[in-house]
């Protein structure tokens, strides 16, 4: 494939810039229905073009984007059906990024660690955002040895894991203000929205609703890995209870309706969150959050505000007495003012511009303090 026709001497770091966002192939951008990494490339990106900054992004073809768009597979994997190895895509897609590189002020990786190897032969500043968990034996291996490649946290939390690993800075999530519509008076329902897998814990969020008493809407999606889980532990939950409704996959207009109307959002999750956008999506709307104190959620839930954060079912349940006390308005608000799209645009921008300086200086990008 050619140059996009961004080509020319680099910009001043204070001016727009020439920018490529390089997108996972899995989902298209921005998803159809469950994606959060996919969902949070549209919104920066889309922000990034706003802002007046020339944006190519390195996607799936059935993408749609305000930037330039690289096709590098006709269709996102997961909707185009069996593609044998997804690396193979993965390196083709790098490869399209190695040809065009003289384009480009700045590359942000999504896609995990493909190019890694290769990070300091680019030539070309670049950074990584992590939007996966970093527990696992393997990846605190993989980023050990990789000590060296710029690295973007989506909280303080996830980096805990390999705090040797060369982070730049922790940037949050954050969604257009008009993505999502305030609404002020909610129905008398929970919901809970996410996949359906052990560490989501929707076992628990069953056992709340049927606590207080209030219907649980359920939009999730099961990966094939996670349907003997449904089958042996939620789907008896699901026997002769009334009050639980599957809804299955949403878009966002239909999480405006189904988060929106709610009386709040269940995030009982039993793992190391690395950040959670649904929690985000639902303060957009003004409804409040009940979360388990674990990972990103004290982060991003502060008590009494736009939520509550809890330790145990009993909690919950009294959370759930307690959530009228909180104004709907001021959890919107606080949505603005900490998860915007513009604010996480503007802590990108501001690691952009640190990493071409310091190109330009030909010195090490050295760490950065960023946050929202």
């Amino acid at each position: 494939m050619g140059k996009v026709g961004m080509s020319g001497p680099m910009k001043d770091a204070g001016t727009d810039m020439r920018i490529a966002q390089i997108s996972t192939l899995h989902e298209r951008v921005p998803p159809i229905g469950y994606g959060g990494t996919e969902r949070v490339v549209h919104y920066l990106t889309e922000e990034l073009v706003r802002r007046g900054h020339e944006v190519v992004l390195f996607a799936s073809g059935d993408s749609l984007t305000s930037a330039q768009l690289c096709p590098c597979v006709p269709k996102a994997l997961r909707l185009g059906g069996p593609m044998g190895d997804p690396s193979v895509h993965n390196m083709i897609q790098l490869d399209h990024v190695i040809e065009q590189l003289d384009s480009f002020d700045v590359l942000h990786f999504h896609n995990g660690h493909f190019h890694f190897p290769i990070g300091d032969l680019l030539g070309v500043p670049h950074l990584s955002t992590i939007h996966g968990p970093l527990h696992a034996p393997e990846q605190k291996m993989l980023y050990n040895h990789f000590n060296q490649v710029p690295l973007v946290s989506i909280s303080e939390t996830q980096r805990l894991p390999v705090p040797a690993a060369n982070w730049l800075g922790t940037v949050y999530h954050g969604l257009p203000n008009d993505l999502y519509r305030y609404e002020a008076t909610p129905e008398p329902y929970l919901v809970f929205v996410g996949r359906i897998s052990p560490e989501k814990r929707l076992d628990r969020a069953i056992a709340i609703a049927t606590a207080v008493g209030m219907p649980l809407k359920v939009a999730a999606k099961i990966d094939p890995v996670d349907e003997p889980y449904f089958q042996a532990q939620i789907e008896p939950l699901l026997r002769n209870n009334p009050l639980v409704e599957l809804v299955g996959e949403v878009d966002d207009a239909g999480k405006q309706d189904l988060l929106g109307n709610a009386f709040a959002l269940l995030f009982p999750i039993d793992w190391p969150e690395p950040f959670g956008l649904v929690m985000i999506e639902a303060n957009a709307c003004g409804t409040p959050v009940i979360a388990w104190r674990n990972g990103s959620t004290p982060e991003v839930i502060r008590e009494g505000v736009n939520g509550f954060l809890v330790d145990s079912i009993e909690e919950a349940i009294a959370a759930v007495h307690q959530v009228e006390q909180l104004d709907r308005s001021r959890v919107r608000s606080h949505f603005e003012v900490c998860f915007s799209v513009s604010r996480q645009a503007e802590d990108y921008e501001q690691l952009y511009r640190h990493l071409i300086q310091a190109r330009r200086c030909q010195s090490p990008a050295h760490r950065l303090s960023v946050h929202a």
